[in-house]
This record gives C-alpha cells, sequence and structure tokens, in this order.
C-alpha cells in the first residue's frame, strides 16, 4: 500500500485522515481548476472527512467541477462535507477590523473542520478597555486564535489573561514599518507571555489547523 494515489501531476495523501484526523487540504494557488478538480474529486472518493480547498479566489472557485461545495468568497476557502461541531471552543480575537480577512479564514476553516467557534472583532490595544470587556469570552474557550498586525501586542496581551493554548497569527497590517507582518511576527515570538504559538504571516488557515491539532489530541484520537 502507497498511501497516496499518484495523479501524474498530484501525489495525493489518502493516509492524511488516518494520521492527523482530516483529510489532505489542498492550496490553490499555482493549481489549474482541472488539477483542483481531480484531487479534490480523489480525496471525496479516498476519505470520509472534510475536504477543503484554501486560497481560492471566486473566479477559480467557479471552475471547478465537483458539485457540493460552498465557497466562502471573504475567507477564500471552498469546503465539501464540513464537520459536525465538535465541544472544543475556539474564541477568534482580532486587533482591528483590517485583520478580518486573515480571521475569516481561520474562523472558517476552524468551522469546516468542526471546532466550535466565536468571534472578538476590533479589540486591539489601542483601545485596551474593549478587550477587557470581553475577557469572559476569552476564558470560556479551549484555545484563543489571536490576529494582529501592527505591533502585534494583543497576542501579549490576551496570553497574559487567559490559560488556555494561544494561537498568535500576526498580519501584513500596518505602516511601513511593520514590514508586511514581520514586526507583529517577531513581536508575537519574542512575547514575555509564555508559551504563545506562532503562525506564519495571515495564515489563518495554519492558525485553524493548529486548534484542529489541539483538540484531536484532547479527544484522545491521536
Amino acid at each position: 500500500m502507497t498511501g497516496f494515489a499518484d495523479l501524474g501531476y498530484a501525489r495525493v495523501d489518502t493516509d492524511r485522515e488516518a494520521r492527523q484526523g482530516l483529510p489532505e487540504v489542498v492550496y490553490a494557488p499555482g493549481k489549474q481548476p482541472s488539477e483542483i478538480t481531480g484531487i479534490v474529486t480523489e480525496l471525496l472518493a479516498r476519505s470520509t472527512g472534510p475536504v477543503l480547498v484554501t486560497r481560492l479566489d471566486a473566479d477559480t472557485a467557479a471552475q471547478v467541477r465537483v458539485p457540493g461545495g460552498d465557497y466562502d468568497e471573504t475567507a477564500r476557502l471552498l469546503v465539501w462535507r464540513p464537520a459536525q461541531p465538535r465541544p472544543f471552543r475556539v474564541c477568534i480575537a482580532t486587533a482591528g477590523t483590517a485583520d478580518w480577512p486573515v480571521a475569516a479564514e481561520a474562523e472558517a476553516v476552524c468551522t469546516a473542520i468542526g471546532l466550535t467557534t466565536h468571534v472578538v472583532r476590533d479589540v486591539g490595544v489601542a483601545g485596551i478597555h474593549r478587550l477587557l470587556a470581553a475577557r469572559e469570552d476569552l476564558a470560556r474557550a479551549d484555545a484563543v486564535i489571536v490576529v494582529a498586525g501592527m505591533e502585534g501586542a494583543l497576542a501579549s496581551a490576551v496570553g497574559g489573561l487567559v490559560a488556555c493554548p494561544v494561537i498568535a497569527v500576526p498580519t501584513s497590517t500596518g505602516y511601513g514599518a511593520a514590514l508586511e507582518g514581520v514586526t507583529a511576527l517577531l513581536a508575537m515570538l519574542t512575547s514575555c507571555a509564555a508559551g504563545l504559538t506562532v503562525v506564519n504571516i495571515d495564515s489563518g488557515f495554519g492558525a485553524a489547523m493548529a486548534a484542529h491539532r489541539l483538540a484531536h489530541t484532547a479527544a484522545g484520537l491521536r
């Protein structure tokens, strides 16, 4: 048994669901609609869980010839067979409205794979009272995804308020010295709130998958 299906242009990881609890996720950029169609078709045939295509623009999504998919234009996500909700609770907190597209990806992926989500929007540290007003929402979560650009300070503030895992997503939001997310990334990596998990710039998907791994392990499914 090879554990993958060789389509010529892609080797689809058919063992991913058994290893990690979810089928392989398809990253759209660089792929032709026909290639996405072929990979999705194979995944639907060889797995039982949700099948996701990420970073997909609306025009390309319309050319994917697999029925039953649900497209979210803001999150740029195409989903088949979304999972039933699980009790693992993820709170997604954004520093500002400009961070929402990245947070939307995190929320949509979390929802598609069955995590229970709650969103707290626009609670950046420039008005710290807004964050404190959401403290109970944060405290009820099993994990918090913090999405922030500029100097990335929200991740440290949340990390100091909650006991659960905090997954920080730096965004490319900000003026010149924000360096398109590098400043927020470095700030989150050097946070004095110990134990933060930091994913790549603008990677709402990466944050959602980190939350999935936590939920998968907490449920004893590894």
